[in-house]
């Protein structure tokens, strides 16, 4: 398991995996994340139910979702400076319940990715915005 770094209400793991904690069960850290998203005149891409998955597959799974969202002014800066990062765009973020019960949102640091696919230099504006974006959705879907 990836370790989690929580310093305040927004951490860079090792991995580029931030981890946040919601007051929120997984469904409504979703929903709240994708209205917010919506709110925003971003697009909804996909939404994943993992728990509901594997309950029809006749396995146990605790709560996780993931919502897949974007916009294509945001991510084409990132995808002109190298298009392979189009394998981590459009953004994605998982809600999730640990074992004691908690929920977490995680979610890809965008200079993370940036360094990844060896843009970080070309990139820092645009993983800026991205990173200030997705610090206030978090905090949205999180926080009453």
């Amino acid at each position: 398991m990836a370790a989690i770094c929580l310093c305040g209400a927004n951490a860079m793991g090792a991995d580029g995996l931030i981890t946040i904690p919601s007051a929120f069960e997984p469904k409504e850290t979703i929903d709240r994340l994708e209205a917010d998203v919506k709110a925003r005149g971003m697009t909804v891409f996909a939404r994943i139910d993992h728990g509901a998955g594997a309950a029809q597959a006749g396995l146990s799974l605790r709560p996780t979702e993931l919502l897949i969202f974007g916009n294509a002014k945001g991510g084409t800066p990132l995808m002109q400076s190298g298009q392979s990062i189009g394998i981590d765009l459009p953004l994605k973020a998982l809600a999730w319940k640990d074992a004691d019960g908690k929920t977490w949102l995680s979610y890809n640091e965008p200079a993370w990715i940036a360094k990844r696919h060896g843009v970080e230099s070309r990139s820092p504006a645009t993983t800026d915005a991205m990173a200030a974006l997705l610090s206030a959705l978090a905090a949205k879907a999180t926080r009453p």
